[in-house]
Parts: C-alpha cells; sequence; structure tokens
C-alpha cells in the first residue's frame, strides 16, 4: 500500500487543525510519553522560588509551542518527503515537551503565556519560509534553534531552585530530545547558517523569552 499524497490545501488544513490542537486543546492528554519526574517527591518551594520556577515553565511552553509552528512550517514547504516525514517525528516529540511543562504550570497553579498565539503565527511563517530556501538551509535552521534550545535549558537548569526535583527531570529530559533533534537534522544534510543569521535568531530568542517569563 503506497503512503497517501497530500494537496496543498490538505497540508494547510490539517496544519490550521494541528495549529489549533497546539494552542487550545488540553496537551496533556496528547503526551505519549509519561511526564519525567511525576513520581517525585514535591518539596515545598517559597513564593520567590514558585514564582521563579513559573516563569522558566512558561517560557518553556512557549519555546515548545513555537516549536510546534516551526516544524509544521517547515514540513510544509519541505521538498523531500523523508525530511518531511523526520520533521514530523520530531515534532511528535516535541508535543511530549509542550505536555510536560504545560502539567508542570498547573501543578504550580501557573498559566501559560497569553501571547503563544503571536509566538505560534511568527514561528509558523518563519518555518515556512526557512523551507522555501530549500531543504538543507531548513535542516540547518533546525539544527541551530535546537543547539540554542539545548544551551537555553542549560541556563534553565543551572536556574532553578535545588529543590525542584520534578522540574528538573524534565528539562533535563527535553535537553537530551532536542540534542537529539538537533543531530538528526545535521546528519539529514543541514547547511551551517551565516553568523549573523544565528545571531538574529538568538536576539529573537532572547525577546521571546524574557517577555513569556511574564507575561
Amino acid at each position: 500500500m503506497t503512503a497517501r499524497r497530500f494537496s496543498l490545501m490538505d497540508q494547510l488544513i490539517i496544519g490550521f487543525d494541528r495549529g489549533l490542537a497546539t494552542l487550545f486543546n488540553a496537551s496533556t492528554s496528547r503526551a505519549r510519553r509519561a511526564c519525567p519526574g511525576e513520581n517525585l517527591e514535591e518539596y515545598p518551594l517559597t513564593d520567590v522560588e514558585k514564582r521563579h520556577v513559573i516563569g522558566l515553565m512558561r517560557v518553556n511552553h512557549s519555546g515548545e509551542v513555537s516549536a510546534q509552528a516551526l516544524y509544521q512550517g517547515q514540513g510544509l514547504t519541505a521538498r523531500d518527503a523523508a525530511i518531511r516525514d523526520s520533521m514530523q517525528r520530531s515534532a511528535i516529540e516535541e508535543v511530549d515537551h509542550l505536555a510536560w511543562c504545560e502539567q508542570r504550570l498547573h501543578e504550580l497553579n501557573g498559566h501559560t503565556s497569553i501571547l503563544n498565539p503571536i509566538w505560534y503565527l511568527a514561528s509558523f511563517t518563519i518555518g515556512a519560509l526557512a523551507g522555501f530556501c530549500g531543504d538543507k538551509w531548513s535542516l540547518g535552521f533546525i539544527t541551530e534553534t535546537e543547539r540554542q534550545v539545548v544551551r537555553h535549558l542549560q541556563g534553565h537548569l543551572q536556574s532553578l531552585p535545588g529543590r525542584d526535583a520534578k522540574s528538573r527531570a524534565i528539562l533535563e529530559q527535553m535537553q537530551i530530545d532536542e540534542g537529539h533533534h538537533a543531530t538528526v537534522a545535521l546528519e539529514a544534510g543541514a547547511a551551517e547558517l551565516p553568523r549573523p543569521v544565528k545571531q538574529v535568531m538568538h536576539w529573537t530568542s532572547q525577546m521571546m523569552t524574557g517577555i513569556s517569563y511574564w507575561v
């Protein structure tokens, strides 16, 4: 049996449906893997520590919303079917991250960013444009994005209160997965992005994380 080939309109409809699911459906019900650390003991945090952890997890949740949009935008414009399938597999794994961050926010009585629809739309557009530039550049964009995410997660791990083992377990697994996604994209033929592009990506990420921490 041959795999069904979707038309551009089919792909747009599917992408729109996935976007709605990402933004408005409870992602906790769509996770394929159990949340890391869910069986660990919850140690009490001070009010200051709790607000800080909520801010960090809100940033990471917004980052996963953006990741979904990036992969969907790039998948829409990818030329090679194998690369498109690889992006879809990575996007599915990112759903777990989205669910874990959302679950942790609920446990801490925090909320997701109200700006997530904006982050989603912007990231989908960037992903689609990266795909139009060609598969090797689209893969290069994924590689650099995931490398920056790994460094970003390392900073969050260092910033977490020492007693918050539950959040730490989530971020550690996310860091492993994101590093794997970068490796997969690199091995698929990713091109190395020019330094100015990497710097713009870094500045954009800093802006988004700075806002999402509070809003």
